[in-house]
Order: C-alpha cells, then sequence, then structure tokens
C-alpha cells in the first residue's frame, strides 16, 4: 500500500507502516528525524501522487482548545487552519485519517469519529486525540495500561515544547499500521 503520512517531522508513524512492508512517504515543511522516505514541502504538492492511504497530522496551533485563549486574536490564523483540514478531509486519495487534539474541528466542521488515548495503545499517559476517518474503520486499543499521567500537558516550557508535543506515541503508530495496513 502506498501510504503518506502528512505533516510529520518524527517519521514515527511512517517507520511504522514500512515496518510492516508499505510504502510509506512522509511529508512536512521540517526535515525528517527518522531516515526513510519525507518530502521536505507543503503536502498540497504530494497529495495527488496516487496514495492509497493517508494519516495527517495537521498543525494543531490555531485549532486546539489548548489555545482557545488566544483565538479572539487569530481569526484568520484559525480560518486557513480550518480551510487546510477541509482541503486534507478531501484529498483525492480513498482512505484518509485527519489526526487532532480536541478542538474547533469538532464544531467547525464535524465531530470526530473517535477519541483515541496513548493508554489504550501500551503508553500511561492521557492526551485526548480525535480522529476523523474516511473508508477506515475505528482503530481498536491494542494493549490497555494502567497510569494516567498528562506528562504532555505537563512539559514546561521551551523553544521545543509544541515538537515535543505533537509526536505520535508508538503505540498508536503502530496500531494505525497492523489495522489499517
Amino acid at each position: 500500500m502506498r501510504v503518506l503520512v502528512a505533516c510529520e517531522f518524527s517519521g514515527i508513524v511512517r517507520s511504522a507502516f514500512n515496518n510492516r512492508g508499505h510504502l510509506a512517504s512522509s511529508c512536512d515543511l521540517l526535515d525528517t528525524e527518522i531516515p526513510g522516505v519525507h518530502f521536505k514541502e507543503d503536502v498540497r504538492n504530494v497529495l495527488d501522487f496516487g496514495w492509497d492511504l493517508m494519516i495527517a497530522h495537521p498543525p494543531c496551533t490555531y485549532l486546539a482548545v489548548s489555545g482557545a485563549r488566544w483565538f479572539k486574536d487569530r481569526k484568520q490564523e484559525q480560518e486557513d487552519a480550518l480551510e487546510f483540514i477541509k482541503l486534507l478531509m478531501n484529498a483525492p486519495i480513498e482512505k484518509i485519517c485527519i489526526e487532532n487534539p480536541i478542538g474547533v474541528i469538532s464544531t467547525r466542521i464535524r465531530k470526530p469519529d473517535q477519541i483515541i488515548q496513548p493508554w489504550m495503545f501500551g503508553h500511561g499517559e492521557t492526551k485526548a486525540t480525535c480522529l476523523w476517518l474516511k473508508n477506515l474503520p475505528k482503530l481498536i486499543p491494542t494493549h490497555v495500561v494502567d497510569g494516567r499521567f498528562s506528562r504532555i500537558h505537563r512539559m514546561s516550557p521551551s523553544k521545543n515544547r509544541g515538537l515535543e508535543r505533537s509526536r505520535t506515541f508508538s503505540g498508536i503508530a503502530n496500531a494505525m499500521a497492523e489495522q489499517w495496513g
């Protein structure tokens, strides 16, 4: 299967699919952290390359409820972010998953098909993650674990905080590759 992992610099999801024999590529404006096929450019430039599946992790800066207190000062940025989500949802790809935290996508476009947590996939942490699915089944939890630590929410301010918070947990990436690949 040809898989596009959109807006992913880490390479975690791409690697999970490649490890299962798929031809997965990532695309982001940043360099990739894990070597592999990676387009360092705007994902809009590669959407029509004949992908079978796209898993997109669009930036949540102007979409997530965690930034709601700044929304009133960033109306245009939020509108642009919502248009980008719509573009991804309507990409010419048969199977699509859009991943984002709880936020305005749910009220401005549509409710998510599923909300998952890292602790459902082997990580003892909390981070509610919404999935908007097209022609894909809901993810089935693979390894429910005890512990509900909110490490992501409690990260100290730093210049890399946004990047650290945006990484997909490997258990979730593996579940996507196993169940959707």
